[in-house]
């Protein structure tokens, strides 16, 4: 055993023994009211003989009762007063009280913190978070508020507030509630109850204590953001209500939020409406994911009893095919659209003058508000030679008329996958150079594993564990070289596709002129409202992140807009808890919540309960019975912590579990919903039931079993 694990042993022993000692002598019944006026005249007498020790005898009683949280922390504040008058009753209250409470706050941390952390750390973790940045302010308005002080003591405890930090702010958010009871203490002969001690006039002084915290941060944005604004001139009167910088998913939802309430919003996109995800991200690499999936169903139709399917096509066609399914899904995303919901849309370079005007195609247009949604570009490494190759991005990828011959993909992440297995499918020598051990870096081994099966199995090369040191001209082609175990490899190809991830799109809108704040990953810095450095300028979608998918830019897109038109009146922070994500390869890979590893990590006890698609009818029936689902859970509990489905139609069927997280519905709920047969969505129906099964009260299964074996006859039959 651990020495801090003895110690923490030893500590809650003493805290134990002494609990127990004050309830074994009563000491209760000195801390009464009346003991304290019955005791009043001889107590007096004392203080005036020894003044000096019967102040510090009381200051070390009063930090023992709080320290120990003790009940009667209220009545020594009254003796405060009564025996040592208000200057020195506050003065020996104060202190007492403060050190008291540190030392619970200490023992809260030593005894508890680890153990809460482990047990509840998806709950802490947005707790702490907040405690970070606002704590001070936090336990202020608790110390200000007549709430049970020893409570506030232990739950800070929990929370990474700094021990001097505490000690500060407790000292003096304390301050007036200890002067207005030492005072009380001073009038005790007018006090016939505790309760008596909150009149209406005190109550009214409490609540208005209690506003101080929210005033003094009042004062302190209203502080700051004189200074963040300084040197630019408000307008009067504002041409819109909003601007929105993007006309991605972000930008569309954002503009779109504001015309339903009928709010005055402009939306400034200087390419294409739509975005990334419309014209070069989702939906056509789903189009060319899906003629890819075609041939390779035609090649395995032996499997389905067809003996053999012949496929001519031609590459060009197929990429005709995704820019016509593009053109019918433009429709949605378009300028004509969105003029007719109230939005005006303008096609133009926006440019921050101030922050509150933008500057556009020769015109500047005002808004109270201005939303930033430029959204992410393909990241290109600084790796030498690069500049010399024609190198291929998922922006440039959809330019293709020829099917390269040999294609190097350099990253083995969702994007790198999906195309890297499309492209083999159409006849490219695919060759995935990924720099961590496995693909999908973001997943559990097991989920790595599978996948990297079928890619071997449909030929695809994998250099996992290579590190990219320099690209090499060759021919029409290049060569990349890489490392790998400290050996240098070099890798033939006609095209390269870099699938490295996004970056966010910051330069050339004024943002470095006005003074935006930046985060350490290169986005746009966010606070929980999704407000900037400048309170009146948010921002949503891939160029803040922290997830850059298109459903989560959307989302963060309500809570930037409503949060902008209301302000300041109402704002909402912004919801991370249940984000689901998919990668579209075949098997798929869907998940939501925390996977294996990251449980591990973060030191949460849970469960995983598996269940393999080789088993459900509907995946036998369409061969796609590979594959499985696994659900991890609280220990001993049905809450989902997280889910992992690998097989087809991973992505639609998650959604049942990004439903049961947001609502806290369990694995005992799933089980009890009625679900279609037969469906792939069965399989979250029978998880559920492997979890039962494991979960079973086996002692009431024993007694079922005698009275099923009373009810048919002959007696209780002996169950073994």
């Amino acid at each position: 055993m651990k020495k801090s694990n003895y110690a923490r042993i030893a500590l809650a022993a003493l805290l134990l023994v002494a609990i127990a000692a004050f309830f074994y002598f009563d000491g209760a019944k000195y801390l009464t009211l009346d003991a304290l006026k019955a005791q009043r005249e001889l107590l007096s007498g004392w203080v005036n003989q020894h003044f000096l020790l019967a102040l510090l005898s009381f200051i070390a009683i009063y930090i023992a009762v709080t320290a120990i949280s003790l009940p009667g922390a209220a009545l020594l504040t009254l003796a405060g007063g009564a025996l040592f008058g208000l200057l020195w009753g506050t003065i020996a209250v104060s202190f007492a009280s403060s050190i008291g409470a540190t030392l619970a706050f200490l023992a809260s941390r030593f005894l508890l913190r680890d153990a809460i952390r482990a047990k509840f750390a998806d709950r802490v973790q947005g707790i702490e978070e907040g405690v970070k940045k606002d704590g001070a302010f936090y336990l202020l308005s608790l110390r200000l508020l007549p709430v049970p002080f020893f409570m506030v003591n232990l739950v800070m405890g929990l929370t990474p507030i700094r021990v001097l930090t505490f000690y500060i702010v407790s000292q003096i958010g304390m301050l007036p509630g200890t002067i207005a009871y030492v005072f009380a203490g001073t009038q005790l002969a007018k006090i016939t109850s505790l309760k008596s001690i909150l009149s209406p006039s005190l109550l009214a002084a409490f609540a208005v204590i209690g506003l101080l915290p929210l005033l003094l941060k009042f004062l302190m944005n209203l502080v700051a953001a004189r200074k963040i604004y300084r040197g630019y001139k408000k307008p009067k009167s504002f041409d819109y209500n909003l601007i929105v910088i993007g006309a991605g998913s972000a930008g569309l939802v954002s503009s779109y939020i504001a015309a339903a309430v009928k709010a005055k919003v402009v939306l400034i996109e200087k390419h294409k409406m739509g975005g990334d995800c419309l014209n070069t991200g989702c939906v056509p690499s789903k189009a060319l994911i899906r003629s890819a999936r075609l041939l390779a169903d035609a090649r395995a139709s032996k499997k389905f009893g067809i003996s053999s399917m012949k496929t001519e096509f031609d590459f060009a066609e197929v990429m005709a095919r995704v820019q016509s399914v593009v053109a019918k899904v433009e429709p949605h995303d378009s300028v004509e659209r969105y003029e007719a919901l109230g939005v005006n849309c303008i096609n133009g370079a926006a440019k921050l003058v101030s922050p509150w005007t933008v500057e556009v195609n020769g015109k500047t247009l005002s808004a109270r508000s201005i939303i930033i949604a430029t959204g992410a570009r393909p990241l290109v490494p600084k790796l030498p030679g690069l500049e010399n190759i024609s190198y291929l991005t998922s922006d440039s990828l959809w330019q293709l008329k020829v099917l390269p011959k040999r294609l190097l993909v350099l990253g083995g992440g969702p994007i790198g996958c999906e195309l890297a297995q499309a492209f083999a499918r159409f006849g490219s020598k695919v060759t995935v150079v990924e720099m961590a051990p496995k693909l999908l870096p973001r997943e559990d081994d097991d989920v790595s594993t599978l996948l990297r099966e079928v890619f071997v199995a449909e030929g695809i090369e994998l250099a996992l564990g290579h590190k990219a040191l320099e690209f090499k001209s060759s021919g029409d082609g290049g060569i990349l070289v890489a490392e790998f175990n400290g050996n240098r490899i070099e890798l033939e190809f006609d095209q390269v596709l870099i699938a490295l991830g996004r970056k966010a799109n910051v330069e050339g809108f004024g943002l470095d002129t006005l003074g935006v704040t930046l985060s350490e990953r290169g986005t746009i810095a966010a606070d929980p409202l999704l407000r900037t450095n400048f309170p009146n300028i948010a921002v949503c979608g891939d160029v803040t992140g922290p997830y850059q998918f298109t459903h989560v830019a959307a989302h963060q897109a309500w809570y930037a807009a409503v949060n902008q038109l209301l302000a300041p009146f109402w704002s909402f922070k912004a919801d991370y808890r249940v984000i689901p994500w998919a990668t579209f390869t075949e098997p798929q890979v869907a998940r939501v919540g925390l996977s294996e590893t990251e449980a591990k990590a973060a030191n949460i006890a849970f469960e995983v309960t598996r269940y393999g698609m080789d088993d459900l009818d509907r995946a036998i029936a369409d061969g796609t019975d590979h594959g499985f689902l696994k659900v991890l859970t609280k220990t001993g509990t049905d809450e989902i912590l997280g889910a992992t489905i690998v097989c087809a139609e991973a992505g639609e069927m998650i959604a049942e579990y990004v439903l049961a997280m947001k609502y806290r519905l369990g694995l005992n709920k799933i089980l009890g919903t009625i679900h279609a047969y037969p469906t792939m969505m069965e399989a979250n129906k029978y998880v559920a039931g492997n979890w039962k099964r494991a979960h079973a009260p086996q002692k009431a299964l024993a007694m079922a079993a005698k009275f099923f074996a009373w009810r048919r006859g002959g007696g209780v039959e002996k169950i073994s």
